[in-house]
């Protein structure tokens, strides 16, 4: 489908409105501009208006991602960075990123996530209840080794 737009101005006004509704990465800003098949010029010159006027700040839609997908959908680290990843963050706004969730509140989190699931689990052998618990876990995202330790703490 291709979009109806005059010129490069309208582009960049769309283009912003679309960054300035939430934080977006490189890749999605990409994937909007290639929508509207413009020439590479105009691409690049939109991007550099964008980069320039901080419409486009990897660093800020890591860190607003990170912060997000922890406090809402409880996700762990392992998730976060490989979504991450695949949106083509640099290693560094990745670590920097997952500097904003709170340790505490990391744990506190694994901790709910564990009751919660535990109490909806309804298998009565424990072998199996923990593995429910560890694979919806790990699914999450959270670490494989504070997952077990966590989990045989918490699950008698």
């Amino acid at each position: 489908m291709k979009k109806q737009v005059t010129s490069i101005e309208e582009v960049k006004r769309k283009i912003e409105r679309y960054c300035v509704y939430q934080d977006r990465c490189h890749k999605e800003v990409e994937k909007k501009l290639a929508e509207y098949h413009l020439i590479p010029e105009a691409k690049e010159a939109i991007l550099l208006h964008l980069f320039e006027h901080n419409f486009l700040n990897e660093e800020r839609f890591a860190k607003s991602f990170a912060r997000g997908k922890f406090r809402i959908k409880k996700w762990g680290r392992q998730r976060i960075t490989r979504e991450l990843k695949l949106r083509d963050i640099s290693t560094y706004n990745i670590k920097t990123a997952l500097k904003e969730i709170n340790e505490t509140d990391y744990l506190t989190s694994l901790h709910s996530l564990i009751e919660k699931k535990n109490n909806q689990v309804t298998e009565e052998n424990i072998f199996k209840r923990k593995k429910k618990i560890i694979d919806f876990l790990l699914y999450r995202g959270y670490e494989t080794d504070l997952v077990f330790k966590t989990v045989n703490e918490l699950i008698a």
